[in-house]
């Protein structure tokens, strides 16, 4: 039985409490694909959760409704046939009626460009293909409650000017979603550690204060090696242990505070070290191979060893009009590639072009 089917079925018996569900204002999300399956299975899944969808196989035609019938979340595909993604959420974002639109990108494409773009040009999140159902589910949960929240921010703001008496109870409610929001929007909610959002904020700033100041700016990017086949055997539920414990012996690992250890994306891992020359900075990516090698965590599946292992890319550079901070995650990202070819479970080192 296909999983469209089981999904189908579950729907079915379970029809009275969807309904109950369905009748509480449920969240419209809007799913934006040229493939039929990729369609028919997303709506499937989101429905069983509990949330109205619309499906279309345009981009022109997607913009059209997102503006008639306002959703609360897009699912977005990438290469799609007359307009793209990216320029589907370029215009989304500039229009008022749908610039707050929360937008998750869904693709095939998994070059670090093309991700930095998707959030660049406004995108809340990246989910590539083939996507795992479960990761589906957790993220569109997760922008939906940024989504709320930020509405419900914006609403006791407007409040605020009206309730000049009660002045002092509102910004203190203010205060608290404020503490709530940044925490969402700062803090990768699977592993506790900084998502991809403050990652970005952080390299920026860092690479200026590099570029003023003259230090060495590295990175190191970091992924688990055959976490697919950790995840096939164990289930999800396990792998999102192992991603927190990892997550967690990296910053043991990495323990100066001006250093950030951050969620790149699904199984990968991203270590900003200020200050850190290229020869200091792989010295740091052993001490995380070591440090999660360390944990034994079993891994019968591994082409590597027995138990969890990394595979870890890393560069430096004196931030300067030469380079850019894309070229250092570009860079760092080939090193990665050449840490997993010549055989995973070690750090690659390797200079900025």
């Amino acid at each position: 039985m296909s999983y469209v089917r089981k999904i189908q079925l579950l729907s079915h018996f379970e029809k009275p409490i969807l309904s109950k569900v369905l009748s509480d204002c449920p969240a419209r999300i809007l799913i934006v694909d040229d493939k039929p399956d990729n369609l028919e299975l997303l709506s499937t899944v989101l429905t069983v959760q509990g949330y109205q969808t619309k499906t279309c196989e345009r981009g022109k035609s997607a913009i059209e409704l997102a503006k008639t019938d306002v959703p609360n979340l897009i699912l977005l595909d990438i290469s799609m046939p007359e307009m793209d993604g990216f320029s589907v959420c370029e215009i989304l974002k500039k229009d008022f009626i749908t610039k707050d639109i929360p937008i998750i990108f869904i693709s095939a494409l998994k070059d670090v460009r093309d991700k930095t773009l998707a959030f660049q040009i406004g995108g809340s999140d990246y989910i590539t293909k083939p996507f795992q159902v479960d990761e589906v589910i957790a993220r569109v949960k997760n922008q939906l409650n940024i989504h709320y929240l930020q509405a419900e921010l914006r609403a006791k703001n407007k409040q605020l000017e009206t309730e000049i008496k009660h002045r002092q109870a509102a910004e203190n409610e203010l205060l608290r979603l404020n503490r709530k929001l940044n925490k969402l929007a700062t803090v990768d909610r699977l592993t506790g550690i900084a998502n991809r959002h403050y990652l970005d904020e952080f390299l920026i700033k860092e690479w200026q204060r590099g570029k003023r100041e003259k230090f060495s700016l590295a990175l190191i990017l970091c992924d688990i090696d055959y976490f697919k086949q950790y995840n096939d055997r164990f289930g999800h539920l396990e792998g999102d242990v192992c991603l927190q414990q990892v997550a967690q012996a990296i910053v043991k690992a990495v323990n100066r505070p001006a250093d950030l250890v951050a969620r790149y994306g699904g199984e990968e891992f991203a270590i900003v070290l200020p200050q850190t020359s290229a020869e200091n900075a792989i010295l740091v990516a052993e001490k995380i191979r070591l440090q999660i090698q360390d944990l034994r965590i079993p891994h019968p599946d591994s082409l590597v060893r027995d138990d969890v292992s990394l595979s870890l890319g890393v560069t430096a550079v004196i931030p300067g009009s030469k380079y850019t901070k894309k070229q250092l995650l570009i860079t760092a990202d080939k090193a990665l590639y050449q840490a997993k070819k010549q055989g995973r479970n070690c750090a690659i080192l390797s200079p900025m072009a």
